[in-house]
């Protein structure tokens, strides 16, 4: 096996071990960026809503609450939840596979009521009174999700409508009746509000950057593999490859080997040198064995 060969062989070894190394950590590295990206964006969303919320309890609420049949007509916009859900509702005409749901285990509105995932993640929330909101992924209708739920405490506000169907506005029982949405109690966790965005398509992207890498890497490879097959060829290769044939002439009694031109003070010209030096002693020995 020539040099040359094994000197590729060496740097390919090397370089695709390091491609390896550097190409898995990219992967990992895209893609847990992209769950993190999601994440962010479902927080962000979560935080939203939660304002919206604030705003209709704190702000809202209390100017409608003030008209002289308030509790005959029950306007839902004095609702939190209300506002937080239609303003959502208008953004999915846009982003359709952006969710937001105020879940609920035994809602007014049976629009509410939580699918048998939701309730889990509600269960869970219930039985964990100390976590302030619960994250993960599932497969959803358009692909993989994150989600994050946040728990709905029953406060005194709310135990006004749902605590019992005699304490609920009139209004509010002929829209939604009696059946559902009361028994609820204070402090209770009684749903969560839901955010649940779409992990698939910030994946394929990230899987789609972490391919160009490697092709960039493998392009990158290449060439430099073909630089340093260059450089070797002409600082070593070739300087060897003419002292191996004045060598070879000079062991067959040649005497008109060249003297070999010596170049810098690298070992391969100290090599050349040794060499030169030698050719020169076997001329006078052959001389001597002449005379």
């Amino acid at each position: 096996m020539k040099l040359l060969t094994k000197f590729n062989l060496i740097l390919l070894a090397a370089f695709g071990l390091s491609v390896a190394v550097v190409s898995t950590i990219a992967y990992f590295f895209l893609v847990s960026s992209a769950r993190e990206q999601v994440t962010q964006q479902a927080e962000l969303m979560m935080a939203s809503a939660t304002s919206m919320r604030t705003y209709t309890a704190s702000d809202l609420a209390p100017l409608l609450e003030k008209l002289p049949d308030h509790r005959k007509r029950f306007l839902p916009e004095t609702i939190p939840f209300f506002a937080a859900t239609t303003i959502f509702g208008d953004l999915r005409k846009t982003y359709p596979a952006y969710t937001y749901k105020e879940a609920t285990l035994n809602p007014t509105n049976l629009a509410d009521r939580a699918t048998d995932w939701e309730a889990d993640v509600i269960r869970d929330l219930r039985d964990h009174p100390s976590l302030r909101q619960i994250s993960g992924e599932r497969d959803g209708a358009t692909g993989r999700e994150i989600y994050l739920a946040v728990p709905i405490k029953a406060t005194a506000e709310c135990l006004q409508c749902h605590s019992s169907p005699a304490a609920a506005p009139p209004a509010m029982l002929a829209r939604y009746g009696s059946s559902n949405g009361f028994g609820w109690q204070l402090n209770e966790t009684v749903g969560a509000q839901m955010v649940s965005l779409p992990l698939s398509v910030p994946l394929d992207l990230a899987r789609a950057a972490w391919g160009r890498l490697v092709l960039y890497l493998v392009f990158a490879l290449v060439l430099t593999v073909a630089a340093l097959d260059a450089a070797a060829y002409v600082f070593v290769i070739r300087p060897l490859r003419l002292v191996a044939a004045a060598a070879d002439r000079a062991s067959t009694g040649d005497p008109n080997a060249p003297e070999l031109e010596v170049r810098g003070e690298d070992e391969i010209a100290v090599v050349t040198a040794a060499f030169n030096r030698m050719r020169v002693s076997l001329a006078k020995a052959l001389r001597m064995l002449d005379d």
